[in-house]
């Protein structure tokens, strides 16, 4: 189990440090794209550069420190009490002991489908969440199971791994849509130069890298959640 939580941890950083590198990368390519369109040197691509140095390593911080904040926001879950449904209250609370962690928040999302998650970067912050569709159907046995899948891998550090890469994945989609946006849309003339065909060729292979990552970002998303991020289908 500790070498499944330090290989998790690990991946974890190796992650985030890709992702500075990668978007610190794309920031100097638009920025000489644009020192060449616009005929500045040197100055848009390291001003772009340092800029997208100090946007990822915010969006790594953010996506690290408020995850379960980020996922539950998008997911429009809300707290469960104990007085609202104290059996499932209870569940959580006794399987937590037994897994020998602290007991996560519980969440609930108000769709019919039978889906659970957890969430959090570590078991001190986790979260579990439920769709409506799952408490009301399933039996107190089914439940349980449900609750200790989740709970194990709140315990084993998988929520931190699963829901960093499905939030940073996301963001590269969306930098990677502006990006591409602004390259095929971007007003001003470009220089005529001898160096135009140049640009034209590195405008050519930011246009094609933006589109191939706005297309790759949903099957990295789709082929890391499910073997990483803590989503249980269970029908």
């Amino acid at each position: 189990m500790y070498e499944h939580i330090a290989k998790n941890r690990a991946k974890t950083v190796f992650i985030i440090i890709g992702f500075i590198i990668f978007i610190t990368v794309v920031g100097f390519a638009v920025g000489y794209y644009l020192d060449w369109r616009y005929g500045i040197s040197n100055n848009y691509s390291i001003l772009l550069m340092t800029f997208a140095l100090i946007l990822a390593v915010i969006m790594s911080f953010s996506s690290y420190y408020y995850s379960d904040r980020i996922v539950l926001s998008l997911t429009g879950a809300r707290p469960i009490s104990r007085e609202e449904n104290p059996k499932v209250y209870y569940m959580v609370e006794g399987l937590s002991i037994a897994a020998g962690i602290p007991m996560p928040r519980i969440y609930v999302i108000g769709d019919d489908g039978m889906n659970a998650f957890a969430t959090g970067r570590n078991p001190q912050n986790g979260v579990v969440v439920f769709t409506r569709g799952l408490l009301d159907n399933l039996n107190d046995e089914e439940l349980k199971g449900v609750i200790s899948h989740e709970l194990s891998h709140i315990k084993n550090y998988d929520i931190l791994l699963g829901t960093i890469v499905v939030i940073l994945v996301g963001m590269i989609a969306i930098i990677s849509n502006i990006m591409l946006r602004s390259l095929i849309f971007g007003g001003g003339a470009r220089r005529r130069s001898s160096k135009g065909s140049g640009g034209g060729i590195l405008s050519l292979i930011l246009i094609i890298i933006g589109i191939l990552l706005i297309l790759l970002s949903p099957i990295i998303f789709l082929i890391i959640y499910a073997h990483c991020f803590s989503f249980t289908i269970l029908y």
